[in-house]
């Protein structure tokens, strides 16, 4: 294997310069850059030699939805970059920034056993195996340079607002959330330069909003296209979907967490039988409500609070009318919904009607 201070995993490529590296990082075997500077000089050597650049944007705690992400990426571009930043922009005071898993030795570890072998054209080319290039590790000095406050009255410099486009599900409960989102994704892109971003469903509503971001902006690097969304990976067993933030359930919130998917399944079943959405809500909900029950009658140490059910157009995030159904809509609609388990949030989504539209 090549040295870590190589910038990429085939030969002839550049050495990262020493003044860049960091003594306080753990080894590793892909290049770490903590600098936009320094990461700036191994995207020109990328670009030198016309390669393609997929990007994987994360805030660490590396699961296999992650993951999935890296393998597509490894699998359509000629370099794969990993980003790790916990955006204080995206929390609001009372969330938890201080608490948010940090396992970058682990990380680091996942990343590097993740590969994809290029198909070769005849049998005497000896296979290429691709692994992520390199993970992008700034501070938050480096991502805001004017300094950054979790709250949003005191915050000071440039940030990007997607207006119409973020009061809407996750944003009526995380009024400040899409701001700190559309802020932070617009520095990485501005930074790494990928020719492709990779997100997970999960986020949908993210992953849809910041393509909106790069059509208003005009991005080249990704171009809104070129954002691809990846479908959720779930746990095998009960359907939950990964979260860095499911580290947090109890054994006991472990076995209830599945509900949500569970009661936004339900509602999708109504849907196809062509129920108008409140009924569709509604039975939702009162999945929601008799696990509450059950989890009381068997005496079982975990609180559930129901945040939001809702149904919204895909494309503008408009909440359907209550008497909507199938027949009446003839784009995307995301089914998402959002549930505390003691006090870890989760959210889920289930997209009804052609998914193609929106997962490329």
């Amino acid at each position: 294997m090549m040295s870590f201070l190589q910038i990429f995993h085939r030969r002839g490529h550049r050495i990262v310069p020493r003044r860049f590296m960091s003594t306080s990082l753990p080894p590793s075997p892909i290049p770490i850059f903590t600098t936009v500077d320094s990461y700036r000089e191994w995207r020109r050597s990328a670009l030198d030699a016309k390669k393609t650049v997929g990007f994987v944007p994360t805030m660490g705690a590396l699961h296999d939805g992650h993951l999935t992400l890296v393998r597509r990426s490894l699998a359509e571009n000629d370099l794969t970059v990993l980003s790790i930043f916990v955006n204080p922009a995206q929390f609001a005071p009372h969330e938890d920034l201080a608490t948010y898993p940090r396992t970058l030795p682990r990380d680091i570890e996942l990343l590097f056993q993740q590969s994809y072998t290029v198909p070769t054209q005849t049998a005497e080319n000896a296979p290429q195996i691709r692994k992520a290039s390199t993970i992008f590790l700034p501070s938050v000095e480096e991502m805001y340079p004017s300094g950054i406050s979790q709250t949003v009255a005191d915050q000071k410099g440039t940030f990007v607002e997607v207006k119409g486009y973020g009061e809407q599900m996750e944003g009526k409960s995380r009024p400040t959330f899409f701001r700190g989102v559309a802020t932070v994704v617009t520095k990485l892109f501005n930074a790494v330069e990928p020719t492709h971003a990779y997100f997970g469903q999960k986020d949908l509503q993210q992953a849809i909003l910041l393509r909106r971001l790069a059509s208003d902006l005009l991005l080249s690097h990704p171009t809104p296209r070129n954002l691809h969304i990846v479908p959720t990976v779930r746990d095998q067993s009960s359907g939950l979907a990964l979260s860095s933030r499911n580290t947090y359930l109890s054994p006991a919130g472990q076995q209830v967490a599945p509900l949500l998917f569970s009661a936004l399944t339900v509602a999708q079943e109504a849907w196809d039988l062509g129920i108008n959405k409140a009924a569709c809500i509604q039975r939702a909900v009162n999945i929601i409500n008799q696990k509450k029950n059950e989890v009381q009658v068997q005496g079982l140490d975990v609180k559930l609070k129901l945040d939001y059910i809702q149904m919204n157009d895909a494309n503008e995030f408009d909440e359907l009318g209550a008497e909507e159904t199938r027949n009446s809509r003839e784009r995307p609609v995301i089914l998402s919904g959002a549930l505390y388990v003691d006090s870890t949030r989760l959210i889920d989504n289930i997209i009804l009607g052609n998914a193609s539209e929106i997962m490329y």
